[in-house]
């Protein structure tokens, strides 16, 4: 293997994360003597450490690639579970390089930091610890604070269903959804909550959710009780209309983008996120309507497909470029 590492082969997680700690610990400054003497024997002990190390040094080389909301914190003795977090975000760092390094550019730190994650087109299901269900949907990050008072979920990105369940404690804390934009208490409830760019989108399926914007929060007005049956979209200052929830809006949880009547460009946004890469739509067809129920674990084949129900065709640059442009007669 060549000094530039052109192809490096896999790491595994053990080893990423072994390097990953030495990396924190020899960098943060407080290492003893000891420290570096054990540091060597690890080096030195196995090519897949020393192969891990170069990688963690051309990582922390590069501070355009990793943001300083990781570097800092881990360089300056945080708390044991801020470490953590930092630890494992970076051992998933090297184990995807080179790669992952593009990703990580497109991914805020904080969500790779973030509690539960999912990436591009992965979809993930939690057990909580008080029985309540979470499904995140793809490219979605969250974190969770159970305690005495309250049981709070903050959603970081991405879209999540919550299917809630009753307290286990004696003492009855409120579930709570906490957003960029403000919090939703679950009254009993199935719903989902979907973090978009300066807004929230809510939609409620079972039961009711208690809509409280972030800057009305403060002044004590401009909370909103959602009912099933009901979806709308919030901003810092105020709930916007509330509609009828859209059909087959949670779909998603079983794999399944069920659209009906939808704009091409649309379309190709929506499936656009459960895959790597870039999905393009030809304005000359943007306007195309499109209805059914497609497989979001396959994506390859709904864009094979798309020509047998629409005057498309699909043109693949690579598997990670592809464009969906007027049929050519």
């Amino acid at each position: 293997m060549s000094a530039r590492d052109p192809r490096p082969a896999p790491l595994s997680e053990a080893v990423a994360l072994q390097a990953a700690q030495w990396f924190l610990l020899l960098q943060g400054g407080d290492a003893s003597e000891r420290d570096h003497a054990r540091w060597r024997q690890w080096h030195e002990a196995d090519p897949l450490h020393a192969q891990a190390w170069q990688r963690a040094q051309r990582v922390g080389q590069k501070f355009a690639i990793v943001p300083r909301d990781l570097a800092g914190p881990a360089l300056q003795r945080p708390g044991r579970g801020e470490r953590r977090r930092a630890v494992k975000a970076l051992a998933l760092l090297l184990m995807a390089a080179p790669a992952g390094w593009l990703v990580w550019q497109q991914t805020p730190a904080r969500d790779w930091l973030a509690d539960a994650r999912t990436a591009r087109g992965e979809r993930r299901s939690l057990v909580l610890a008080d029985g309540s269900r979470v499904d995140l949907d793809t490219a979605s990050a969250i974190d969770l604070r159970f305690d005495g008072e309250q049981r709070l979920l903050q959603l970081r990105a991405g879209a999540i269903h919550v299917r809630t369940a009753a307290d286990p404690q004696p003492r009855h804390r409120p579930f709570i959804v906490a957003t960029a934009e403000g919090r939703m208490q679950a009254l009993g409830t199935r719903f989902t909550v979907r973090q978009g760019p300066g807004h929230t989108q809510v939609a409620v399926f079972e039961g009711a959710v208690r809509v409280q914007p972030a800057q009305a929060a403060r002044d004590g007005s401009g909370a909103l009780v959602l009912l099933a049956g009901q979806q709308a979209v919030f901003s810092p200052t105020e709930v916007q209309a509330v509609q009828p929830v859209a059909a087959h809006a949670d779909a998603w949880v079983n794999g399944v983008l069920q659209v009906r009547e939808m704009r091409l460009q649309d379309f190709a946004q929506a499936l656009g996120r459960y895959r790597t890469g870039l999905l393009r739509c030809d304005p000359a067809v943007a306007d195309l309507r499109i209805s059914g129920a497609f497989q979001l674990d396959d994506t390859d084949a709904v864009l094979q497909s798309l020509p047998q129900a629409l005057p498309v065709q699909v043109l693949w640059r690579t598997r990670y470029w592809v464009t969906l442009q007027a049929a050519q007669h």
